[in-house]
């Protein structure tokens, strides 16, 4: 019971609450209002709401049962089952409770806005999920099954699970409707993206150097970063040479650009991107 009640699985919990909600907010607020259909369980549930009337989140729910076992049996058991069962749970139900609080018509008639600001806010909800190591069932599960099962990549996979659904859109809606969704289902990618990841992008430095005790001195000691040495050998010269790598933030680019043509002018180097850098000197590795 404890370490089910760490400060870190309370915060993964807080962060999977926050974004559930975030997600029925943009249902609710922009996509319904608009006739903009989401993917996956979500979007099969507006499509079946809009012939019944049935309750959206109701719908959720019972859809995520088979989807959940199976995640259950293949995914990771009670760790991903707790998390992701709380997610689904959780927007299924402030789905159901925000229609009584938000406007039927949603706040524009334009589906531009309408498909931007619901993919804005939608994206801030998944990857607020997915901070907190959740997954918002539906798609996400049968995405990674598929993944899991037949080593189809996870982004063919949700094309997969998410093609059929756009396609009944169009059926129900209209095709203007359903291109607007995938111009929404794309923007919620990639702000899910962003907030999953962070803003902590950096810069790789692979250098490789005739005079690498030079350069390794001058970066550690003027630059305060640490410098991980590399033995290896030209491919046309069969020389012996030393590469350094090392990790700066952007604005130090320039800087160690300076560094290295001072200590070694016929150096070569090679400047990359990292999305995240945990350790010392960067993000804790703890958080």
């Amino acid at each position: 019971m404890k370490r089910l009640l760490t400060w870190d699985s309370l915060r993964d919990y807080a962060l999977v609450l926050a974004g559930a909600f975030l997600q029925a907010v943009s249902v609710r607020l922009f996509l319904v209002p608009a006739n903009l259909v989401g993917g996956g369980i979500s979007g099969i549930s507006q499509l079946i709401n809009h012939y019944t009337g049935w309750p959206i989140g109701v719908m959720i729910f019972i859809g995520n049962l088979p989807l959940f076992a199976l995640g259950w049996r293949y995914l990771g058991g009670r760790r991903f089952a707790i998390r992701t069962a709380v997610a689904i749970a959780a927007l299924a139900v402030f789905i159901d409770v925000l229609v009584l609080f938000l406007p039927l018509d949603g706040v524009t008639d334009d589906l531009a806005l309408n498909a931007l600001y619901g993919g804005l806010v939608s994206g801030v909800g998944f990857g607020l999920v997915y901070r907190g190591r959740g997954t918002s069932g539906g798609s996400d599960i049968l995405a990674r099954f598929l993944n899991h099962w037949k080593g189809i990549p996870i982004s063919q996979s949700y094309l997969l699970t998410d093609a059929a659904v756009m396609f009944g859109a169009g059926l129900t809606f209209s095709w203007e409707n359903a291109l607007y969704a995938l111009v929404m289902l794309y923007v919620s990618g990639i702000v899910a993206e962003a907030v999953t990841e962070g803003s902590n992008v950096v810069r790789t430095v692979m250098i490789i150097t005739s005079s690498p005790q030079r350069v390794m001195e001058t970066i550690l000691h003027d630059m305060q970063r640490g410098v991980t040495v590399m033995e290896a050998q030209g491919g046309y010269t069969g020389h012996e040479k030393a590469v350094l790598y090392c990790v700066v933030s952007r604005a130090e680019v320039a800087q160690i650009k300076a560094v290295v043509r001072e200590a070694d002018p016929k150096a070569f180097m090679v400047v990359g991107q990292a999305h995240e850098v945990l350790g010392e000197g960067f993000s804790d590795l703890a958080g």
